[in-house]
């Protein structure tokens, strides 16, 4: 992993359990990011379907490495080709989520690490995807 990470931080108006619900339900994430094969289990090994782009299958390839309900998610992910110059290039990364109850709401916080040389198009991409999709996460925890 190397030094570079995105990381957005906002404090939602719901209590963790909510915010945890649409982090860790597979039809709930379908609907902030992508469709998946995700469940809440260390170890559980899953992936993330996209539109493919030149070589990349869209595949995205993760785990779950750590996991306190209500609390933290930690995710490996990898996707992309060693073949795909821009965005679809190779990419070997880890993806947290940290939630911590602030007054009636959670503070959450999103770090994706790992992004290397060649990966700066989907870094750059994927910083204005993740302070987006924080913001979906808000709008269906507030509807749910």
């Amino acid at each position: 992993m190397t030094d570079k990470a995105i990381v957005i931080e906002r404090t939602l108006p719901h209590p963790p359990s909510k915010i945890w619900r649409i982090l860790t339900q597979s039809d709930m994430i379908a609907q902030w990011l992508m469709p998946n094969d995700f469940r809440p289990i260390l170890g559980h090994k899953f992936n993330f379907q996209t539109k493919p782009m030149g070589s990349w299958d869209g595949v995205v390839h993760c785990e779950v490495l750590a996991i306190e309900e209500n609390r933290l998610l930690r995710i490996s992910w990898v996707g992309g080709s060693d073949d795909n110059a821009q965005y679809g290039s190779k990419l070997t990364s880890e993806l947290t989520w940290t939630l911590t109850p602030d007054g009636g709401g959670t503070h959450v916080r999103m770090e994706h690490c790992g992004f290397g040389p060649g990966n700066e198009f989907a870094f750059e991409a994927m910083g204005q995807g993740w302070a987006r999709i924080i913001e979906r996460i808000g709008e269906l925890a507030a509807s749910a």
